[in-house]
């Protein structure tokens, strides 16, 4: 299809489209690719169902981010409100256009009263993460949940760090004991690497979730590994010792055979005779064959567990046709064995793996009831219990049901199938039969319930929160079922149209993802991808640079001594310069960027990563080096920012004024400004500590005198001021002055997030200055910044981070790495059974 010549076809389509998907008598299913428009959608779906007379407190919509609630309820805050005070022929085509058909007075007065009804819903609108529901369910019925009234959730560090705790006790319990968690913990560290030891840890705890709910679901770890040996074909308790035991029995293979295809290999080539040798001490070994297993399988397989295209020679075989008969049928035995074996380990491995985790969730669980904490996973969790309780189930969705008509859900890619569990116990009252509901509803000339997801399989390829792309189709397929059953509207939607970017840039997508192996887990079956421009005929340009490569010192001059220290600039910093230089071209020059018909700024620019690493700082720095306005990265960590390790070495030296090195780190610094030279005169020739120095030195010069008198001032109050009250009172009385003034206006935020750490401390710990230190030291504090509001800079983020953005310029540097770590608990698609393999070599075939 030629896309430029039918622009106001494919334009006149998805607004037909997306006219169905706002349909609020049916319930639909969005299926939409990335720049369709997605949040309009869902905006337009709400609008509608509350033009239609709707109430706002009837209406749920789920999000899958905090700032896609925030973005929704902003958009619709706006549209009710420009309909509130527009005029009377705007507003009659503001509202034909959203539902397709005139509008007469009466809901042109409707929709004027619709902002001030929604600004008057107690608690606002149910616009949430689904997180957020789930706690805002469970505080409602804390009885029926078996969840104390009183309950708090863990943010990401108080759950990172409650789990590295249970997992220091974890291992403290397995040094004391002799019982199973010590014999477990034993077998795990004779297969894993003590490097890859915390990795495997942290895969487990982020994991905890799924591996509680499969014990629950077989009920019991012992259940949960009969099954593991279940599904990898096994008998229960089978080893890999008592496979090799069983396959070296005399009645496993053909003796006879094998001795006779020894004595003929005797008679070939020297590589023969060694074949018919290792044979022959294998078989003559009779008890002690297990020993020698290892060497006979040499015989038939190669190092790669393949087997020997040759066994035996021409000549060899001459003396016994038969020879090479017997031999293929050991090789094609000794391939079985050697994947029974490889079975066996992953089914120990695993069996040893479900017993420390069933340990760690033990202890985990322990520790959170004893402090009424409850983590995001523990939220879907009760919740999904509580909406499947035998007994109290139904009390709590007839009360439920009694305030949702309507389940709107955004991004249902991203939702993972404990959630769309949660969402199926809600909406399953909707399509359960006509009822008086649903008499009431129609009387009134409302709407039946309804549901209505968005989502794009293709943005799913993270799998964040155990997410599932396949459930999206699944889930599909289930209210289809549900609501053709019970005769209600349902409506699939497929919107193919990107309002965003242009033919050229669809265009070099599309050829990408056309073939195996880039179109895998993006693009189902063989149906091509196809992206459609809205803005048919709309310019654009795609640039793809040659890599970077590594390039080594210069060649030293013949006889010049090495005394000098050559440094060469690696692949990524060099790379970092070049799309520096471009962008600093772009702005300093005043190229017009035509789709605006104006210069570009740096705010048309963003730069996208797959990971933020050293190229990232070395791009930062580059552009900062050509003046170019930077926003930095999208999340920083704390204990690295300049202005954060600043406060740190003041708050270690409080603590010990004696730490020479400390004192002149803060010495120093913005708070003080002492420059080397000071320094130096302080220090030099002391007898003492640096502090008596500087005491000592308070007569001689006035910045001594106000260094020392602001320490003393500090030291004063320190064991009588909570974190938070001691630097509050430091960066007010000038500090935040002077770290600004010397480090810039980028050292505001992270000023902010420190205290607003200090005071996360204070709430769950014993507010220590030391017991704060020693905190931050211990935990890595990862700020998220919004760079959607840094106006007037580039933007540098990850892609994810990216997600829902968009730019006239966007640069992608980082295409040449690959992920190199797989994961090591793996899952299989029904999701029953997990496995481990500790070694990439021990994967079996179901691994």
């Amino acid at each position: 299809m030629n896309v430029a010549a039918v622009p106001e076809q494919l334009y006149r389509l998805t607004e037909a489209n997306q006219r169905r998907a706002a349909n609020p008598r049916v319930s639909a299913w969005v299926a939409a690719s990335a720049g369709s428009g997605k949040t309009k959608v869902l905006t337009d779906r709400v609008l509608s169902l509350l033009l239609a007379g709707v109430a706002p407190q009837r209406i749920l919509c789920l999000t899958f981010t905090k700032a896609a609630a925030a973005e929704m309820a902003q958009r619709i805050n706006t549209e009710l409100g420009s309909w509130a005070i527009a005029e009377e022929p705007e507003l009659a085509g503001s509202l034909a256009a959203l539902t397709g058909k005139p509008v007469d007075a009466e809901q042109c007065a409707r929709a004027r009263r619709l902002f001030a009804q929604v600004l008057d819903v107690p608690g606002g609108m149910k616009i949430l993460t689904i997180h957020a529901f789930c706690q805002s369910v469970l505080r409602r019925f804390p009885i029926e949940a078996d969840v104390v009234p009183h309950f708090t959730v863990m943010d990401e560090r108080d759950t990172s760090e409650l789990l590295a705790a249970v997992q220091l006790e974890l291992m403290a319990r397995a040094q004391s004991d002799d019982g199973a968690l010590a014999a477990a913990m034993a077998d795990i560290s004779s297969r894993i690497h003590e490097m890859r030891f915390p990795d495997l840890m942290a895969e487990l705890a982020a994991a905890r979730g799924r591996i509680a709910d499969l014990i629950a679901r077989h009920g019991g770890v012992d259940a949960l590994v009969a099954a593991i040996f279940d599904g990898l074909g096994l008998d229960q308790g089978e080893t890999p010792e008592t496979v090799i035991a069983t396959q070296c029995d005399d009645d496993a293979f053909d003796g006879a055979g094998l001795r006779r295809a020894a004595a003929a290999l005797s008679e070939g080539s020297a590589a023969d005779q060694d074949r018919a040798a290792a044979i022959s001490r294998w078989l003559a070994a009779d008890d002690d064959r297990g020993r020698l297993f290892e060497a006979h399988c040499h015989v038939f397989l190669t190092q790669r567990g393949e087997v020997r295209k040759s066994l035996i020679t021409k000549a060899a075989l001459a003396s016994d046709p038969e020879a090479g008969d017997t031999l293929a049928a050991e090789a094609l035995r000794i391939h079985t064995v050697r994947a029974r074996l490889r079975s066996a380990n992953v089914a120990q491995a695993t069996s040893v793996l479900i017993r420390i985790a069933a340990a760690l969730i033990d202890a985990y669980t322990r520790h959170k009831s004893a402090r009424a904490l409850l983590d995001y996973d523990d939220l879907i969790l009760r919740t999904r219990q509580l909406l499947e309780a035998d007994g109290r189930a139904a009390w709590v969705l007839f009360k439920l049901d009694g305030g949702i008509d309507h389940i709107l859900i955004d991004e249902a890619q991203d939702t993972n199938p404990v959630q769309w569990r949660v969402v199926a116990a809600l909406a399953d009252e909707f399509f359960a039969g006509y009822g008086r509901r649903d008499e009431a509803l129609e009387d009134a000339g409302l709407p039946s319930r309804s549901v209505f997801a968005v989502g794009d399989i293709k943005q799913s390829i993270y799998s964040f929160q155990g997410a599932q792309p396949q459930e999206f189709e699944a889930m599909r397929r289930y209210f289809n079922r549900r609501a053709t059953e019970a005769q209600l509207g349902w409506d699939d939607v497929r919107l193919d149209v990107s309002f965003r970017s242009t033919g050229p840039v669809l265009q070099a997508v599309d050829a990408v993802f056309a073939l195996a192996p880039a179109r895998t887990g993006v693009a189902d079956g063989e149906e091509p991808l196809q992206h459609l421009p809205i803005r048919a005929g709309a310019g654009g340009r795609v640039e793809i640079w040659p890599p970077v490569k590594p390039i080594g010192p210069p060649e030293p001059e013949p006889w010049k001594p090495p005394v000098e220290r050559v440094s060469v600039a690696g692949a990524r910093e060099r790379l970092a310069g070049l799309v520096a230089r471009r962008i600093a071209a772009w702005v300093h020059d005043g190229e017009v960027l035509e789709s605006r018909g104006q210069a570009i700024e740096p705010s048309d620019i963003m730069v996208l990563v797959r990971r933020r690493g050293p190229f990232v700082e070395a791009l930062v720095r580059a552009l900062k080096d050509l003046d170019v306005p930077v926003a930095g990265v999208d999340r920083m960590v704390l204990n690295e920012q300049l202005a954060v390790m600043d406060l740190l070495a003041l708050g270690e030296f409080l603590l010990l004024p004696e730490d020479d090195l400390t004192l002149a780190t803060v010495l120093k610094g913005p708070l003080l400004g002492l420059t080397d030279d000071d320094l130096f005169d302080l220090a030099h020739r002391r007898d003492g500590s640096l502090w008596q120095a500087l005491r000592d030195y308070t007569g001689a010069d006035p910045r001594f005198a106000r260094a020392y008198d602001h320490l003393a001032s500090l030291l004063a109050d320190v064991d009588f001021l909570r974190p938070y009250e001691l630097y509050a009172q430091l960066l007010n009385r000038g500090g935040r002055a002077a770290i600004l003034s010397r480090l810039g206006p980028d050292a505001a935020d992270p000023l902010d997030e420190f205290l607003s750490l200090a005071l996360t401390y204070e709430r769950t710990n014993i507010p220590s200055l030391q017991g704060f230190l020693h905190w931050m030291a211990t935990g890595r504090a990862e700020v998220k910044r919004d760079l959607e509001q840094a106006g007037g800079a580039v933007r540098v983020m990850t892609v994810h981070g990216a997600k829902g953005l968009q730019a006239p310029i966007v640069i992608l540097p980082d295409t040449m790495q690959v992920p190199v770590g797989s994961p090591h608990l793996l899952w299989p698609e029904d999701d029953d059974i997990v496995l481990w393999a500790p070694r990439a070599e021990d994967r079996d075939d179901a691994a």
